[in-house]
């Protein structure tokens, strides 16, 4: 056993032996029944004398952390027999790059939100937080015999690393999809990647730095916001209206900011449902060229419509190399195959394909291989469509029962499409607030503030997930929510 000893500190040395030993031992590290060694040897490998590890073994044994057995040996106590000393730590102090992490990491409102619902009590809690589709429609039988086959065929070829940019017959396929969505792309400017997220990852590491703005739509996608604050960049938030980003507004942000990227999710937007109108896109489109800004669009579930007409992707009026598109299968299929991708021309589609290769080498080449075979027979679109009848059905149940339990002033926007309803509640109501009485209730939603930048004062919006419920869920879901308003603001109305 190592211990690292001090011969030049004041501390004596059985002191020194007998913290780092209960150091390892109040963490687990040393385990229960694990086996000390003799005082004898440990004294011979650390240059001590017999007596110096004696001690630190006594005091050990004193506080009840180890006992000896006679012709047996030394042990470590199971847990319910250790009784620390009083005001002993289970470790010291930090170091001073470990503390400025710590006080950088406090915790978050997500962290509150998360120990809430772990500690619920509730037998049955009716889920409207999330940000994927119902996992009981995730075709898992239908996957599981395409890896199967994949493997029959394939072998140990689909345990290999892969290409850096992807599986190429699954960028084939990709640019059919994109083909057929009015996007028109090459499966050599197709980059696949471990979802979306690491697709945004990816282009905002490569193309900004600390201290560079980003412009995005406010509210947007929580995670991003997450990412972007990590990296140390600056957010400036554009409004949203039923039509999308508010793209009047864009040009005199661009002259004021100089932002190194726009950050946009123009289908479905993520919390808000919205979809940005066909003029605002072409707008879009115009200005970021005109100040030499690239866009990042996050396609996310832009074929998820239940009606309205579909508007052209900004890829799609992209003249070429302004645009760097993403999207998933992500939310679909199955959150845990982890597969998204990105289409992007010109120089900054090698230098990302590099980037990835320092990040993570490739995608699980087995997983893409998988899903190309999926998708190409059709049951991708197969699974899509029925998915879209069914999520339909759901935003109605929503709508609904938001109008027959919400107060009265609760504004709704009805997507067209996509995962989400975004309300308003009326001015007197905190959803941060109302969270702890809607989990008492048995029901959950995501609190509109994760989806503002930061410092934006949004406490009465709350996103609610409608895919992921029945209609009898919903129903009896947003009942509870009207319970939880009650118990927390009774004049709400």
């Amino acid at each position: 056993m190592r211990i690292p000893i001090d011969r030049q500190s004041d501390t004596p040395l059985y002191r020194q032996i007998e913290k780092f030993l209960r150091e390892g031992i109040l963490s687990g590290n040393l385990a229960p029944d694990t086996r000390l060694p003799a005082t004898r040897k440990l004294a011979r490998d650390l240059g001590v004398n017999r007596i110096t590890v004696g001690n630190a073994y006594a005091e050990l044994e004193a506080d009840g952390l180890i006992c000896s057995q006679v012709g047996s040996g030394t042990y470590v106590l199971p847990p319910w027999q250790i009784q620390p000393a009083p005001g002993a730590e289970a470790v010291g102090p930090w170091p001073l790059w470990q503390q400025d992490l710590r006080r950088r990491g406090d915790t978050s409102k997500r962290d509150l939100i998360l120990k809430l619902l772990s500690e619920s009590q509730h037998p049955d809690p009716i889920s409207f937080a999330g940000g994927v589709s119902d996992p009981q429609r995730f075709p898992v039988d239908e996957f599981r015999k395409v890896i199967q086959n994949v493997m029959r065929r394939d072998g140990i070829t689909a345990l290999e690393y892969g290409e850096v940019r992807g599986y190429a017959p699954l960028r084939g396929t990709i640019a059919h999809i994109l083909a057929s969505q009015g996007v028109q792309i090459s499966p050599d400017n197709i980059l696949i990647t471990a979802g979306s997220q690491q697709a945004i990852s990816l282009v905002t590491q490569f193309l900004l730095k600390q201290g560079d703005v980003i412009l995005v739509e406010s509210p947007t996608y929580s995670d991003a916001l997450g990412l972007f604050a990590d990296l140390g960049l600056k957010i400036i938030g554009i409004p949203v209206d039923e039509d999308g980003m508010q793209v009047e507004q864009l040009e005199g942000l661009l002259l004021q900011h100089h932002p190194k990227l726009i950050y946009t999710i123009p289908n479905f937007q993520n919390p808000s449902g919205t979809c940005m109108s066909g003029q605002r896109r072409r707008r879009l489109i115009s200005l970021a060229d005109r100040h030499n800004v690239p866009i990042l669009e996050d396609d996310y579930v832009g074929d998820l419509r239940y009606e309205g007409r579909a508007q052209p992707a900004l890829k799609a009026l992209d003249p070429g190399g302004r645009v760097i598109y993403i999207s998933t299968f992500s939310k679909m299929l199955m959150p845990g195959l982890r597969v998204g991708f990105l289409a992007a021309e010109g120089p900054v589609y090698d230098s990302l394909a590099n980037f990835k290769s320092f990040n993570d080498l490739t995608t699980s080449n087995l997983i893409q291989r998988a899903l190309e075979d999926f998708v190409t027979v059709g049951r991708y679109q197969a699974h899509l469509r029925r998915s879209c009848q069914v999520f339909r059905k759901r935003r109605d149940a929503m709508m609904s029962a938001i109008h027959d339990y919400m107060p009265r002033d609760t504004q709704v926007f009805a997507p067209q499409g996509g995962l989400f309803a975004w309300l308003r509640l009326p001015d007197n109501i905190s959803c941060d607030k109302l969270f702890p009485y809607a989990v008492e209730e048995g029901v959950s939603f995501s609190p509109g503030t994760f989806f503002f930048p930061e410092g934006s004062s949004n406490e009465n919006f709350m996103r609610l997930n409608f895919s992921k419920q029945t209609p009898e869920k919903i129903q009896e879901g947003m009942m509870r929510l009207r319970k939880a308003i009650d118990h927390m603001a009774p004049w709400a109305g």
